[in-house]
């Protein structure tokens, strides 16, 4: 059978050709794959681009609200006023910070470490932003749902606190974040930590490390233990909770977890930090934390008229005595403690200065911490008769004489019938009697006889700085004063009859030592006459001998004062000195509400003795000048013809004078063995 012929429509296809794959068909699908990949990574590179542009787009527009670069400088850190005592024991400091601003090579290395370990563990590595720090906080944000963690690191955080709000938006992060490089640009690693260490707030007040140290533990920075340094740093978390004056147990709890962290990154080693576990802080106070508050805040509101405002840290030197400072804050709060209640007294105030004027302990108020006003300087209340001891100098001054003889008996002047305080009367008496006893009607009758007006400038001869009224009841201490400026009046009468201003700044001087003001000796100015003191301190000492004051007598020493109650026994006073010091005290309510009786030779004089025995304890008794008047006056023989400028004796005794030539400056006798006298004056 023969083959038929191939059809010319359809060429001829070899078998082969025909199973095998063409080979663009093959090409097709490798193509398609490379052209996804190259997709995805086109569209991952646009976004990371837009990303970045957009991430730069929110930085300048944010960098765009901040203040110039020129105003990016760190401003300078608020002034520290130190107040030192006139030891140079640290009293108080004051200012924004509440505390000196430290070098950080004076600082233990464990107490940066401590901040370093539980704030910023990578401060010494980071440029400013821990990108691990930020991240770490972002996914514990995004698990929370809110904000828990700000991944700040101790550069940031400084940044905020120099330049910005605490305000947590994204706009102040990201400025924060600009702010921190810049410094990481311009500071060293310790300059950041140590700008960082003396600005951020530990609680209670305090700005700084050293602020912090002293009000927790009493002492300076440089002076910090580990535990202590721990404690402190764990405080940046949250200063009102885990202060330890709040619950020093938690305090600790949080040191614990900030020894921990010292010990992770190496700060502290094993034995360090089992020491530091077995030996937790202790709050403790400084002796006269109380009570030292209402000095330093005095100090503080009377030093820009010395210095003007203080561009830096200054030191100031005071003229008050710890020791003298404790005993008067001691003797004040036992006596609110265990009479105050039952005499319906509240509060108190005391004041102690020296023969020249310088205040060596000043008490403002019962406690510091619940009642920052002073009222041994602020407060004006009336003295009743502890301000007779003017009118009888003034009586003196036109003529009268200590036997002088007044009759104690109804009294009218004009409209005013003024009354004793017993309702009663003793007839023909002499002026020392009189004040001794504290009897109105003479004190009324001699104020009447000289003029209200020479009784308020002999009081303000001697002290008296409050405006007085000059009207016939001035005599019984109607016109308000202060308990300083009263104790002050009082001064002359121990010293001679040279009239002081109280002062307490000695010496003023920067943080570098230079001098800033100095006290100078001034020209002494004769207050009143050998003659009138002398007869002065002979009736004032009859108060404590046999009159009014006799809860004040102190054992071994001529003392002379005045006690004063004011109208419906508001205020009770005492005013007392020696040849050494002038004590004044003031009892009774800041509403100014009455007492339950509270007289000046009550809680006033028995304060007022406590308070001297104390003071006076180890110091070689002295007499008074004019100590022979006083004698005879004790002796209760008054002749009529006393010659009362006899035996009228300097102040001084030992051969030394209390006043140096022309400054009059007083130096104080010297001490008999041991006793305070000794430690106070370091002789």
């Amino acid at each position: 059978m023969a083959r038929k012929p191939r059809s010319p429509s359809r060429p001829g296809r070899k078998p082969a050709q025909r199973a095998k794959p063409k080979s663009k068909p093959r090409a097709r699908p490798a193509k398609r794959k490379r052209s996804w990949f190259g997709l995805l990574a086109r569209v991952t590179l646009t976004l990371g681009l837009l990303g970045a542009v957009g991430v730069g787009a929110i930085i300048a527009y944010y960098a765009a609200t901040m203040p110039p670069r020129s105003e990016w400088a760190v401003p300078e850190r608020p002034p520290n006023v130190a107040i030192l005592s006139e030891r140079g024991e640290l009293i108080a400091n004051r200012g924004d910070t509440g505390g000196r601003a430290i070098d950080i090579e004076d600082l233990p290395a464990h107490v940066p470490n401590a901040v370093i370990a539980i704030e910023d563990r990578r401060f010494r590595s980071h440029f400013g932003v821990d990108p691990i720090g930020l991240a770490r906080a972002m996914v514990a944000n995004a698990r929370a749902g809110r904000f828990v963690q700000g991944g700040s690191t101790l550069t940031q955080q400084l940044a905020k606190n120099l330049f910005l709000n605490p305000s947590r938006t994204i706009g102040r992060k990201v400025q924060e974040m600009i702010l921190a490089v810049s410094l990481e640009w311009r500071h060293s690693k310790d300059e950041i930590l140590e700008m960082y260490l003396n600005r951020v707030y530990f609680g209670g007040g305090a700005y700084g490390v050293d602020a912090a140290a002293r009000r927790y533990f009493a002492k300076g920075a440089e002076d910090l233990s580990v535990s202590e340094a721990a404690v402190l740093a764990g405080l940046l978390r949250a200063p009102s909770y885990y202060a330890p004056t709040r619950n020093i147990d938690r305090a600790n709890a949080r040191g614990a977890t900030v020894l921990a962290a010292m010990l992770d990154i190496g700060a502290i080693d094993d034995l360090t930090h089992l020491a530091a576990r077995e030996n937790p802080a202790k709050l403790r106070s400084a002796p006269v934390a109380d009570s030292g508050g209402y000095v330093a805040d005095w100090v503080a509101a009377v030093l820009p008229g010395y210095i003007g405002s203080a561009a830096g840290d200054v030191i100031v030197e005071t003229s008050v005595n710890l020791e003298l400072q404790e005993l008067a804050q001691n003797a004040l709060a036992s006596m609110l403690d265990e009479e105050g209640q039952e005499k319906g007294v509240s509060q108190g105030a005391v004041v102690v200065l020296d023969a020249a004027g310088a205040v060596k302990a000043l008490v403002g108020g019962r406690e510091y911490d619940d009642s920052q006003y002073n009222r041994a300087v602020s407060a004006r209340r009336q003295p009743g008769s502890a301000f007779k001891p003017f009118v009888y100098l003034a009586a003196l001054e036109a003529g009268a004489s200590p036997d002088t003889v007044r009759t104690d008996g109804p009294t009218t002047i004009g409209r005013w019938n003024p009354q004793n305080y017993a309702r009663s009367y003793l007839g023909p008496v002499t002026l020392a009697k009189a004040l001794a006893f504290s009897l109105n009607t003479i004190a009324a009758q001699l104020t009447a006889e000289v003029g209200p007006e020479t009784v308020a400038a002999v009081a303000q001869r001697l002290g008296i700085r409050s405006e007085l009224t000059a009207t016939p009841s001035i005599g019984l201490g109607t016109s308000e004063v202060t308990l300083l400026e009263l104790t002050n009046a009082y001064v002359p009468f121990s010293n001679g009859g040279v009239g002081v201003e109280p002062h307490v700044i000695r010496r003023v001087r920067t943080a570098e030592g230079i001098l800033l003001y100095e006290r100078r000796p001034r020209r002494a100015e004769q207050v009143l006459s050998q003659r009138d003191m002398a007869s002065m301190n002979a009736m004032m000492s009859a108060a404590l001998t046999s009159g009014t004051a006799k809860r004040a007598s102190l054992d071994g020493w001529q003392a002379a004062g005045k006690t004063g109650t004011s109208q419906d026994w508001r205020d009770a006073w005492f005013v007392g000195y020696t040849a050494f010091f002038t004590a004044g005290v003031w009892l009774g309510n800041d509403d100014n509400s009455s007492t339950n009786r509270a007289t000046g030779g009550s809680l006033p004089a028995s304060l007022w003795r406590t308070l001297m025995t104390n003071v006076h304890a180890g110091m070689r008794p002295a007499e008074l000048p004019g100590a022979g008047a006083i004698a005879l006056a004790a002796s209760d023989t008054l002749p009529a013809d006393l010659p009362w400028s006899q035996n009228v004796q300097p102040a001084a005794r030992s051969g030394q004078d209390h006043f140096g030539a022309g400054a009059r400056d007083w130096i104080p006798p010297r001490p008999s063995e041991g006793g305070i006298f000794s430690r106070i004056f370091g002789r």
